[in-house]
């Protein structure tokens, strides 16, 4: 299939996101655009899903359309943007101590939602919100250019400075937020303890720093957290019943073990052996040590840590998926396929997983395995259509089997997600005309064709 990128294995089980938040700005105008990355991972969103679900029924919102999304990011940092989307920065998880302080800015920034408080505007905010623009595997980047180094470089430069241009809210919209948020704590009998302590770091980071209030770059210095301001969070919190209610053990330990994850996928490999010294030999260490390894190419060291993983938890589907993944990075693609199968049959079908494990069957270069492949891409995209490496590989398997129009269609859904219009266009066309007339993937096509000219000519009336 020539039209569609060509993906190399990623790196660990987190799927990278390249999505253009454009900021803007509504005094002074617009502000140059800035790649942000938003991780995914089925593990991570699972967690994010349990820890919001009692906050977002609390705010009155429907969870199935309220989503949490990690960005590739080390500032601490959170925030809406447009429709019902809470980001939350990789630095912010790994500044947070536990799962209730990061449920504390869930609750905010759910604050800010219901109060309408969402950044909106143009095509910028609305692509940012509904998150559906080019999505990459880890090395994608450094494939083309030849250096993962580089190419990982690239990818993050510029993130930090641009992020905190979508924080500047008024010090009216951050009460109103902090006082929602207070009230979805309370409804969902979740301690505002943890929203006090994270609040106390962020005041007393900002310090360090040395933010003024004119600062608007961070969530520090956009989200003033003045002493009385505080003291009349807590003086709130505290006349709750569930001041004194201790967090849920299991979703505290499931917290530490996403944040140990994202931090042996995101830091040095030196840095993260600092953090978590073999001499530990917890589940979170385990897990960091699995992702240090696994950057170093130490594939021995790697499997060892997941290994004894797996020795505790057999039937723990991320610790599979992650096997799996390191088998097939390691070009062992057939061994990958029994941890992975496993792991998709042991989360009903997650679309990352599956998509983990289809790439896995295609990457056999065995036909017999095309059957199975198409079964598994074919039900990933149903449940995720924003998934671009499935669509990827879905189209190889069509372009395999001698399905062109499909291929095609497979191209057109990757090229909109990209914002490759004139692209789109040409493959959605080229996959009307070889599609059963009136049939569902032939209206697809058309319906993608007419959203490629639609913003086509949107680009021509803006020139």
């Amino acid at each position: 299939m020539a039209d569609a990128h060509p993906t190399t294995p990623r790196l660990g089980s987190l799927l990278v996101r390249l999505v253009m938040l454009i900021a803007l700005s509504f005094a002074a105008g617009i502000q140059p655009a800035s790649a942000q990355s938003i991780l995914r991972d089925a593990e991570t969103e699972a967690l994010f899903h349990d820890m919001a679900t009692p906050l977002i029924k609390a705010a009155g919102l429907d969870p199935r359309n309220v989503d949490v999304v990690l960005v590739g990011d080390n500032e601490i940092n959170a925030f809406v943007m447009n429709g019902q989307t809470v980001y939350l920065n990789a630095g912010l998880i790994n500044s947070a101590d536990s799962a209730n302080q990061v449920q504390g800015v869930i609750a905010h920034e759910l604050g800010h939602v219901t109060g309408g408080h969402a950044i909106s505007g143009e095509q910028g905010a609305k692509a940012a919100g509904t998150i559906s623009l080019l999505s990459i595997l880890i090395g994608v980047a450094a494939a083309a250019a030849g250096g993962g180094d580089a190419a990982m470089a690239a990818m993050m430069a510029g993130q930090s400075a641009a992020m905190g241009k979508y924080l500047a809210f008024s010090r009216v919209q951050e009460a109103q937020a902090d006082a929602a948020g207070a009230s979805f704590l309370a409804k969902a009998g979740i301690s505002g303890r943890g929203s006090i302590e994270f609040f106390k770091k962020l005041e007393a980071e900002g310090y360090k720093r040395g933010y003024s209030q004119a600062d608007q770059d961070t969530f520090m210095s956009s989200h003033p957290l003045e002493s009385d301001r505080i003291a009349l969070l807590e003086e709130s919190y505290k006349k709750d019943p569930a001041w004194n209610r201790a967090s849920d053990p299991a979703l505290e330990a499931r917290f530490r073990r996403a944040k140990a994850k994202l931090y042996g996928y995101l830091a040095e490999p030196e840095d993260t052996l600092k953090a978590y010294s073999e001499r530990d030999t917890s589940v979170p260490a385990r897990y960091a040590r699995a992702y240090a390894f696994h950057k170093e190419a130490l594939m021995d060291k790697a499997m060892g840590e997941i290994d004894a993983l797996l020795k505790d938890a057999p039937a723990d589907p991320y610790f599979l998926e992650l096997k799996g993944q390191i088998m097939m990075e390691a070009g062992k693609p057939a061994e990958a396929l029994a941890p992975l199968r496993r792991a998709t049959e042991l989360t009903g079908n997650q679309p990352l997983i599956a998509t983990t494990f289809g790439h896995a069957l295609v990457a056999t270069e065995d036909r017999r395995n095309y059957p199975e492949a198409l079964r598994v891409l074919k039900a990933a995209v149903s449940r995720d259509r924003e998934n671009p490496d499935a669509w990827y590989q879905l189209g190889v398997i069509y372009d395999a089997t001698g399905d062109a129009p499909r291929a095609r269609l497979a191209s057109a859904e990757q090229q909109v997600m990209q914002q490759q219009w004139p692209m789109a266009l040409s493959s959605a066309e080229a996959a009307q005309a070889g599609l059963p007339l009136g049939s569902a993937d032939a209206l697809r096509a058309q319906d993608i064709a007419m959203q490629a000219r639609a913003a086509i000519e949107r680009k021509k009336k803006r020139k």
